[in-house]
């Protein structure tokens, strides 16, 4: 069963980790690295070491201090299953979204092996939900890593949509965020490869979100797909208010 609701998804991004580095084609325009690149050297600065891997050890208990329930974007400025990140961190972060429950985290990886490895010795209460980056054919075998591991929504972020992902099995697959590329650079996204993927999810009972058709600026690309827009979620229990994630 899904819901719509209004963009954005998230109400605030918590980042216990900054910094990343490529693996696949997705991430040769990411916007976190550019973000975290302009403050590169700045004395004082969050993002003084740049796109560098960083622990933020001070930020785990940010969320145990949000009373209101909110939904939290981990890591958006990072990839928790980073090789740079030691095991028992990533169990911290865990720990804190475990005892900080009233809220809803969304994690997201481009690691799935390490995730499927470390999956079996980590809590994953129904607040907690995972997913993948794929965003081409050529990494669709993120999904069956993902399949592996038994949390209650498991989702695949297809953005940027840079090709069609028919060879994609949704099998096990709770949710389908995807939309385009944007800024300086960005490839085009064809509408027909966003068809097959809403198509598939609608048959298969899969909540479906389309972001952005993408572009130069993005939002100035619109959003709307068959003359409607796409803004499904998979059913929580509790309503959440949302708002515009906020880089930590």
């Amino acid at each position: 069963m899904t819901q719509s609701i209004p963009r954005p998804s998230f109400d605030v991004s918590w980042n216990p980790v900054t910094g990343c580095s490529p693996v696949s084609a997705g991430c040769d325009h990411c916007y976190a690295r550019a973000i975290a690149e302009r403050s590169r050297g700045i004395p004082g600065h969050p993002y003084e070491q740049g796109f560098d891997l960083r622990l933020w050890p001070e930020r785990l208990e940010r969320p145990l201090r949000w009373k209101k329930p909110r939904r939290v974007f981990v890591d958006s400025m990072s990839d928790l299953f980073h090789a740079g990140v030691p095991e028992a961190f990533i169990r911290q972060v865990f720990d804190v979204m475990v005892r900080a429950s009233q809220h809803r985290y969304v994690v997201l990886t481009k690691r799935p092996q390490r995730l499927a490895r470390l999956a079996p010795t980590l809590p994953w209460p129904p607040h907690v939900w995972i997913g993948v980056s794929v965003e081409s054919n050529a990494v669709a075998w993120r999904a069956d890593f993902l399949r592996r591991v038994p949390a209650a929504i498991r989702l695949i972020s297809a953005e940027p949509l840079l090709g069609p992902l028919d060879r994609l099995d949704l099998a096990g697959i709770h949710w389908v965020a995807t939309g385009g590329e944007s800024g300086p650079g960005h490839r085009p996204c064809h509408p027909d490869w966003v068809r097959d993927l809403r198509d598939r999810c609608i048959d298969r009972g899969i909540a479906f979100t389309f972001k952005q058709w993408g572009g130069l600026i993005g939002r100035e690309s619109g959003r709307i797909l068959d003359g409607r827009t796409w803004d499904e979620i998979p059913s929580v229990p509790r309503p959440v208010t949302l708002a515009l994630p906020i880089p930590m």
